[in-house]
């Protein structure tokens, strides 16, 4: 186990899908420099993130972010901490990128290899200019995660319900096809519904057992309601911002149900929201509402996949320094 010390300097290192991000963070909190360089117009074009793209786009980038940081934030090597990376879940390929990257910086620079998971960093983002601490309960949402986690301190999580079919995220990208808004769907979606009415097609909230979430019936019930317009000679007007709206307070109401509900049940007074789906308007609307609770988001440029995110995770999460560690696919972490 690495132990860190109080005053940090970590450089991290993020390659799990398709950003290529570097940042060095102080003790956690203050970002210090970073990097990002995007992929998504790339992948625009095959409507989704094509691993082995992505994969080939970062080895382009991983160089460049590096010396960006490195020039910005005219720190010396030799005063860093550790060198910290995402290591999963994600695709490999990417993955590896970032990984190699990271373990010949560790290595070269006689300094520590901290590998961490791309979920946790994801929750460690509100850390960042803020004095949030644990216990809290933190929404994890994303492209291919919906989660109620316990935090009871900085290491130790507990999943206290998730998706029992697809993401929230994921359910996002399936009804802006649906829709013929393209990809990314949830910005898509979250721009057009600002003009929609919410109410206009009753839509099921998924709402399963306990703190578990289900997206498959919403997602089919907008189907349906689609072909049932198109039926009625609507197919070339289909009003998309209120099927937009109608989809996205179905899809987001329950998250901020359950989340309230979950707290007061563990007698928390915090919770956090965390993940890609984080920077959606409409969410973000809905927890700055939250009044009985205190609410922590991340800034929108800290909620998709960034570097910021992983050097704070390293810090907090003091977790093995190895370089002896590999990359991986799906979540390890199991519900409890």
């Amino acid at each position: 186990m690495v132990h860190i010390p109080i005053m940090t300097l970590i450089l991290g290192l993020e390659t799990s899908c398709d950003e290529t991000a570097c940042a060095i963070v102080q003790d956690g909190r203050k970002l210090i420099a970073q990097s990002v360089k995007t992929q998504a117009a790339i992948h625009q074009t095959f409507g989704g993130v094509i691993p082995e793209v992505a994969a080939r786009h970062h080895l382009e980038a991983i160089n460049e972010v590096i010396d960006d940081v490195l020039k910005e934030s005219n720190i010396n090597k030799k005063d860093l901490t550790a060198i910290a990376c995402t290591n999963g879940p994600g695709f490999v390929g990417a993955l590896l990128v970032g990984l190699s990257a990271a373990k010949a910086l560790a290595w070269s620079w006689s300094k520590p290899l901290i590998a961490v998971d791309h979920l946790f960093a994801h929750v460690c983002a509100n850390y960042v200019d803020t004095k949030l601490e644990p216990p809290f309960l933190c929404l994890l949402v994303s492209g291919g995660h919906t989660q109620l986690v316990h935090f009871s301190d900085y290491q130790t999580a507990t999943i206290l319900g998730q998706t029992l079919d697809d993401a929230v995220g994921e359910a996002y990208d399936k009804v802006a096809r649906m829709l013929g808004l393209g990809y990314p769907g949830g910005p898509a979606i979250d721009n057009l519904a600002r003009s929609g009415n919410p109410d206009a097609f009753p839509l099921p909230e998924g709402n399963v057992e306990k703190f578990d979430f289900s997206y498959s019936g919403l997602k089919t019930a907008v189907l349906r309601t689609i072909e049932k317009l198109e039926k009625q000679g609507n197919k070339e007007t289909l009003p998309l911002a209120d099927l937009a709206a109608s989809f996205q307070k179905a899809a987001n109401q329950i998250l901020v149900k359950k989340t309230v509900l979950a707290a007061k049940q563990l007698n928390l007074d915090t919770v956090v929201l965390a993940g890609g789906v984080a920077a959606n308007a409409d969410l973000r609307k809905r927890f700055s509402q939250i009044k009985e609770l205190e609410v922590f988001m991340p800034p929108l440029k800290y909620c998709t996949d960034n570097a910021v995110m992983v050097a704070a995770c390293a810090h907090f999460m003091n977790l093995n320094a190895n370089m002896d560690v590999s990359v991986y696919s799906r979540q390890k972490r199991k519900k409890q």
